[in-house]
């Protein structure tokens, strides 16, 4: 498991250590989706939040779950994309990204879960050439 918090920590800590998380626990993850969602996710927080956040990266039986808790109890809103470098692009992405995603809020703030399960055999392995 990975646990980082503020001010302990910051987005590009956040990412290197998901990529290592990742490459030791979940091989079959794609590192590449994963560790933008926690960039994005983590941004957000310090961004939109305003103060306290906590990341933490752990396997569970068959599933990757991402979870970033933070002190502001309202939920991400999407919003229209600005292309011209408004910003409005990385809730669309972290939706699309995750492979489920839940926000739990609380009284002190909100945590923001994205889990993506073990992909399933796709058929029998073949057989060794001999």
């Amino acid at each position: 498991m990975v646990v980082i918090e503020a001010p302990y920590g910051d987005a590009a800590g956040a990412r290197h250590a998901t990529a290592e998380f990742l490459a030791r626990h979940c091989p079959w993850a794609d590192p590449d989706a994963v560790v933008l969602v926690v960039s994005e996710l983590v941004t957000n927080a310090i961004r939109h939040a305003g103060g306290w956040w906590r990341l933490c990266v752990r396997a569970v039986q068959d599933r990757l779950v991402v979870e970033i808790a933070d002190a502001s109890p309202r939920p991400p809103q999407p919003r229209t994309p600005d292309f011209g470098g408004g910003g409005g692009l990385g809730w669309h992405m972290v939706e699309r990204l995750a492979g489920l995603l839940e926000v739990d809020r609380r009284p002190d703030g909100k945590t923001v879960r994205a889990t993506w399960l073990v992909p399933a055999a796709t058929g029998p392995a073949a057989p060794a050439p001999v």
